[in-house]
């Protein structure tokens, strides 16, 4: 039995054998300028085994979220960023780096190379970027935060599904991002079976939300179905709202 459940942002929950693993959990209505537009149902992400974070941008390791989800909940982080949490109350933190493995249940994790800033602010702790690989009778690929790099085939291999994220927070991208497009080659790279797109349709700066929705908010996954359709047809490509959920 394996699902995913698109919570939102970069935000995962990932049900794999048994074992409930939570990404990069960003779960407040408001973060600092960002507005959240779907609701949330914390109550559905209560008994984790554990949390994966990618990076150390706000909006990925956001402690407030972490504090949510329980301080006795374990956490996997890229090294370096560890002492951020055990300074905060958290009792089981675990520090990983490019081509580490922590076994959480039945699932083993695999941590992976990513091309993006993992600096928290010019004075914060900092940790390079990771991807991760999630591995059971299914076999999942959380890309984080990332651009395309050289050797994302090496990735490759039976993956059953890619989550690859396809825009952020704002109307623009800035560097170590993919768009829609660029997420479209990435599968070309990695061929799963299917890919659910992710960090899109979420948050919002509050002045770009008094009159209407954004239209970041809805355009990105139209522009990846199609670029995917070009690049990569053999890919399967499952939109998910966030809240849905997907059965593998």
């Amino acid at each position: 039995m394996a699902s995913v459940t698109y919570v939102g942002h970069s935000t995962v929950l990932v049900d794999l054998d048994g074992t409930r693993l939570l990404t990069d959990p960003l779960l407040r209505t408001r973060v600092a300028h960002l507005r959240r537009r779907p609701s949330l149902a914390l109550e559905e992400l209560r008994d984790l085994d554990a949390v994966l974070v990618s990076h150390a941008h706000y909006d990925h390791l956001d402690l407030p979220s972490l504090d949510v989800v329980g301080r006795s909940t374990p956490v996997v982080v890229p090294r370096g960023l560890g002492g951020l949490l055990r300074r905060r109350g958290f009792t089981d933190v675990t520090e990983v780096d490019v081509g580490e493995r922590v076994t959480i249940g039945a699932v083993t994790v695999d941590a992976t190379f990513a091309v993006h800033d993992g600096a928290r602010g010019p004075l914060g702790a900092s940790g390079s970027p990771l991807g991760y690989v999630l591995g059971g009778t299914r076999k999942l690929y959380f890309a984080g935060d990332t651009d395309l790099f050289d050797g994302m085939e090496e990735l490759s291999g039976e993956l059953d599904l890619a989550l690859v994220p396809i825009w952020g927070w704002g109307p623009s991208l800035g560097s170590g991002h993919l768009d829609p497009e660029g997420a479209a080659r990435a599968l070309a790279l990695l061929k799963p079976r299917l890919a659910v797109p992710i960090h899109w349709g979420t948050y919002h700066p509050v002045y770009l939300g008094l009159r209407a929705v954004p239209s970041f908010l809805r355009q990105p996954p139209l522009r990846f179905v199609e670029a995917a359709a070009a690049v990569a047809p053999e890919v399967e490509i499952r939109v998910l709202q966030p809240g849905e959920t997907l059965d593998l």
